[in-house]
C-alpha cells in the first residue's frame, strides 16, 4: 500500500470512553480525502503511569493502535524488546500476535554521528535511516549559540514561543530503494512501497515523534 500516515495529538481534543486516547492517525492515497484509520493509547503496565514514564526514559515504549474510538478492535500493538548501550529494540504485532516487523534505535553517538532508524519486514532486507542530513546538522550546531535570541524573538513575533527543533527528517534505503520516510512537517510517514503493511508505517508515525526529547512534546510523555 503507498500512502501517506499523519499523527495528530488528541490529547486536547477528546476524552472517550474508558479513558484518554493520546493520537489519531489518518492514512491518505492522494485519489481521496484522508481518513482515520487507527487511534493510539499508551499501554501502561500495572504500576501505572509512572512506571510507564520511569520506563520510557531507558528508551522502552509500549502502545497499542486502535481501530476506532471505542477500542473495539487492535490493528497492531508495539512492545519494547529490549534497551540499553544507547539501543532501543521494538516489535510491532498484528490483533492476534502475529509479527508485523521490528524497529531498532540507534541513539546519536552510541554507534552513528546520527541516530539511526533500522526498519526490520519479514522476508525483506533491512531499511535503514538516519536522521536529519549531515549538512543540516551541521547548520543546527553552528546556529546553537543563537538559539535564544530565536526563542525571545519567537515570543515576541507572536510565534507562540515555539523552541525551534533539529533535523528530524529521515528516508529509508533498501536494496537501492526508498520504501518509506518521515517528513517532521506534520509527523508524517510516507509509503512508497506497495508491498509495506500500512500497520507498520502506523506504528513507526507514532513511535519517532515519542523521541522528540526535552525540546519536542512527546505524546506519551504526559502524567495523567
Amino acid at each position: 500500500m503507498t500512502g501517506t500516515l499523519t499523527l495528530q495529538a488528541l490529547r486536547r481534543l477528546r476524552t472517550t470512553p474508558g479513558g484518554q486516547l493520546d493520537c489519531r492517525i489518518s492514512f491518505s492515497d492522494g485519489s481521496q480525502p484522508s481518513r482515520p484509520v487507527a487511534y493510539v493509547e499508551r499501554e501502561v503496565p500495572p504500576g501505572g503511569i509512572s512506571a510507564y514514564l520511569a520506563a520510557r526514559k531507558s528508551g522502552a515504549r509500549f502502545f497499542v493502535l486502535w481501530a476506532d474510538e471505542h477500542r473495539q478492535a487492535r490493528v497492531a500493538t508495539l512492545v519494547t524488546v529490549s534497551t540499553g548501550n544507547g539501543r532501543a529494540q521494538f516489535k510491532v504485532l498484528g490483533p492476534q500476535g502475529e509479527p508485523l516487523g521490528a524497529f531498532t534505535r540507534d541513539k546519536a553517538f552510541s554507534r552513528r554521528l546520527r541516530t539511526r532508524w533500522t526498519v526490520s519486514r519479514p522476508g525483506s532486507p533491512d531499511a535503514v535511516g538516519y536522521k536529519g542530513r549531515l549538512f543540516w546538522w551541521c547548520v543546527w550546531w553552528l546556529c546553537t549559540p543563537l538559539l535564544p535570541l530565536i526563542l525571545v524573538a519567537s515570543l515576541f513575533g507572536g510565534g507562540g514561543g515555539d523552541f525551534p527543533r533539529g533535523p528530524r527528517r529521515i528516508k529509508w534505503r533498501s536494496g537501492g530503494q526508498v520504501p518509506l520516510e518521515f517528513k517532521s512537517s506534520g509527523d508524517t510517514v510516507h509509503l512508497y512501497a506497495p508491498e509495506l503493511d500500512w500497520r507498520l508505517g502506523a506504528a513507526l508515525v507514532a513511535l519517532i515523534p515519542s523521541f522528540d526529547g526535552w525540546i519536542g512534546d512527546p505524546w506519551d510523555s504526559r502524567k495523567d
